[in-house]
This record gives structure tokens, C-alpha cells and sequence, in this order.
């Protein structure tokens, strides 16, 4: 099988996740081509695996790679919110695992025009069954929310540029492939970023692609019901690729920490103090060294 992706971390979430008990539930939401689960199922012989993934391209790798303990996994295919906000499993979970992002998976193999560097149908849709295509959004979005879609989730500092080109291309024909795309960005910044460290592209197209997927509006009401979903004295990991899943998931996590949960406006403590969580490291990164 030709694996595209490595898992990250994959040491640390041994470290940080290993069950203490047998026979519990752990549930990989981001399942991708199985990597992390792979890694958990080999590693504790008695725990059982739920795993999540929207892509079902994705995930019939993933259990084409997890064939040898299909007898301790289960697979859900649909996005990880809906997956806790519904619950269908009739115990809390003992470990819980969110790698946020997309997986190499998509970029090489998908062929839904996540990548700037081939000529794919401009989709980038994770399940390619629900949703709008980002090349239907280009033909509806005014150049004003692009605009702001470029600075709030590309955090990209020619958003302006790139957003009137990409209209003024849009009112010229439709934009319906991944590098012609890719191309009309290239030709609206200056030619220092254009031939910066990453490509001209890259923070657009990140922002395309998490307003298609409503990546960033799914992660607080995942962590909200995967937390309620979560057994006394489990644990959760969350693996955040860029600044945006960080910041929500470090505020999530902080307020989860506070001994004390009562409304800033409330002068003396009235909920009891009782602490829910404990956040054991904020900045894990490879063989334990601190970012």
C-alpha cells in the first residue's frame, strides 16, 4: 500500500495517550490513512479503536492498513463534531486523539485541487458529497469577502490584491481548476513573495479550503462534546497545525483548567471549585523538546 502521509508526533501521543486500563475505548478523530491508529493499536494490545475520518477515500485506506485488527476497530465516516454531537457509542471513551488539518493524502492523491502544484478540479471539499466546491464559491463570494475570507483564515497580508485579481479573472471566466488559480494569485503579488519560502499561494488556498470544510467552526463543539464524552480520568490530545486551531484550542483548553467556572461578573465563587481538567503539556513536539 502506498502510504502519502506520516503520522506527527506519533512518539509523543504513545507517551501522552497510553491507556491505563484494558479494554478501553480510544477514538482517533482524524483517522487519514490510519498512521496514529496503526501506531496505538500495535503498541496496547486491549484497547479498542473508533476511527473518524469525512473522506471515505481516505478511510478505506486506513482500513485496508488496520485489516490485522479489525477485530478491536470500528470506523465512522462523517466530520468529528457530528460524530460527539450524536454519540453512538454506549460507553465515554478513554483516550481521545484530534491530528487537525488535512493529511499529504489530499494534496497527492485526492484529485480535488488542493494542491497549487497540479492541475486538478478546484473542489478541495474533504467529502466530496456535501458542501459547495470552492470553485462554486469563487462564482457567488463579492470581492469584499473574499477579501476578509483571505485575511481571517489565509491570515494573508496581500488578501487585497489577490482578491481583486481573482474577481477581475472570475468576470473573465470561471475559475474551475487548481493552478489556473494558483496562477492568477502568483500574477497579483509582488515578486519577492512570489518567489518567497512558500509559495505565493499557500495561505489562499488554506483559506479556501477550511471555509469549504467549516474546519475552524468545527473544532470548539468537537472538543465540547468529545470533553463531555470523555470518561473520569480520561485523557484527550490535540494536535494543531497553524496559529487558528491553536488559538481555539488553547483558549478551549484554558477555560477547561480554571478551578473556578463562574461568570467574571459574579463576585465571589459560587459553581464550588471544582476542577475538571488538567492540561499535561501545551507544546509537545518531537522526542519531548519544547517548541
Amino acid at each position: 500500500m502506498d502510504i502519502q502521509h506520516t503520522s506527527v508526533l506519533a512518539e509523543e501521543v504513545i507517551e501522552y495517550l497510553a491507556p491505563d486500563r484494558e479494554n478501553g475505548i480510544f477514538i482517533d478523530c482524524t483517522l487519514g490513512e490510519g498512521g496514529h491508529s496503526e501506531r496505538i493499536l500495535e503498541s496496547f494490545s486491549g484497547i479498542r479503536l473508533v476511527g473518524i475520518d469525512t473522506d471515505a477515500a481516505i478511510q478505506a485506506k486506513a482500513k485496508r492498513r488496520l485489516e490485522p485488527y479489525k477485530d478491536r476497530t470500528t470506523f465512522y465516516n462523517g466530520f468529528f463534531d457530528e460524530f460527539f454531537r450524536d454519540y453512538p457509542l454506549e460507553e465515554p471513551a478513554h483516550r481521545i486523539l484530534f491530528d487537525l488539518g488535512i493529511s499529504i493524502f489530499h494534496y497527492n492523491e485526492s484529485g480535488r485541487g488542493f494542491s497549487f502544484y497540479r492541475d486538478e478540479p478546484l473542489d478541495m471539499r474533504l467529502n466530496p458529497h456535501r458542501g459547495r466546491p470552492v470553485q462554486d464559491i469563487l462564482a457567488g463570494i463579492s470581492e469584499a469577502e473574499l477579501r476578509q475570507l483571505l485575511f481571517d483564515y489565509g491570515e494573508e497580508r496581500y488578501g487585497r490584491r489577490i482578491a481583486a485579481a481573482i474577481i477581475r479573472a472570475r468576470d473573465e471566466s470561471a475559475i474551475t481548476s487548481s493552478l489556473q488559480l494558483a496562477g492568477i494569485i502568483e500574477n497579483a503579488v509582488p515578486a519577492a513573495y512570489r518567489y518567497g519560502k512558500i509559495h505565493a499561494a499557500t495561505r489562499s488556498f488554506q483559506a479556501l479550503r477550511i471555509l469549504a470544510n467549516a474546519e475552524l467552526e468545527r473544532i470548539e463543539p468537537a472538543m465540547e462534546d468529545a470533553f463531555r464524552h470523555l470518561e473520569t480520568g480520561g485523557r484527550m490530545g490535540i494536535i494543531s497545525f497553524h496559529s487558528l486551531e491553536d488559538r481555539i484550542v488553547k483558549h478551549r483548553m484554558k477555560e477547561w483548567a480554571k478551578s473556578c467556572i463562574c461568570p467574571p461578573e459574579v463576585p465571589m465563587c459560587e459553581c464550588g471549585g471544582n476542577l475538571l481538567f488538567v492540561c499535561l503539556s501545551e507544546r509537545a513536539s518531537p522526542q519531548g523538546r519544547k517548541r
